[in-house]
């Protein structure tokens, strides 16, 4: 990894004087790599995919939310690296500040690479995993089909493993979608953030 901070980008886009997101540094290996799934209402409402690799969270913004469906293909587009203390954020964004809503931790857990390299494969735009969440279990895949060399913005595909996990049933409403850490829903944690 170069010396450039990888949480740049991060720290650039918020101002945390007056967003309750953690500033954060860069994490040590704990247990296993983890994951997590947040659900983000902001100017349009989305899930936030996040694999820990390199001492941050690797993140992709998932418009439609993860399918246990093998034949449905996902949509993700990369995002910033985020701090590994960001996998526990819930709250409300400001408005004013980027990705002004609430958020809430709709799964967590710990997953396995499928690949000795993961971070190489990463940089490859192809990497499998295993996830051991509370709701999301299984062999994933995520892959790049459009880099920014194309002059276009990078897009990634996130695709459920066909394994006996695998069901064709659709992504959760993230309206009435509840926090695994908290079990609010997005207007629960809105509503208790403007008491």
């Amino acid at each position: 990894m170069s010396g450039e901070d990888p949480l740049k980008t991060y720290r650039g886009k918020r101002h945390f004087e007056r967003t309750a997101e953690p500033e954060g540094e860069q994490g040590e290996a704990g247990e296993g790599p983890r994951f997590v799934v947040q659900i983000h209402d902001a100017t349009t409402t989305h899930f936030d995919f996040r694999l820990e690799a390199e001492g941050v969270l690797k993140s992709w913004s998932v418009p439609k939310g993860p399918s246990m469906d093998p034949k449905t293909k996902r949509l993700a587009m990369p995002t910033e690296d985020h701090p590994m203390d960001y996998r526990t954020f819930e709250g409300v964004i400001p408005r004013g500040e980027y990705g002004a809503g609430p958020v809430i931790v709709w799964d967590e857990g710990t997953y396995e690479p499928l690949k000795t390299d993961f971070v190489r494969a990463l940089a490859k735009g192809h990497i499998t995993f295993r996830l051991h969440g509370r709701k999301l279990r299984g062999d994933w895949a995520l892959t790049r089909f459009r880099s920014a060399d194309d002059g276009e913005r990078e897009a990634w595909l996130l695709v459920k493993g066909n394994d006996g996990h695998a069901a064709p049933r659709p992504a959760p409403n993230p309206q009435r979608a509840r926090s695994v850490l908290s079990d609010r829903t997005l207007h629960q944690v809105a509503e208790e953030t403007a008491e």
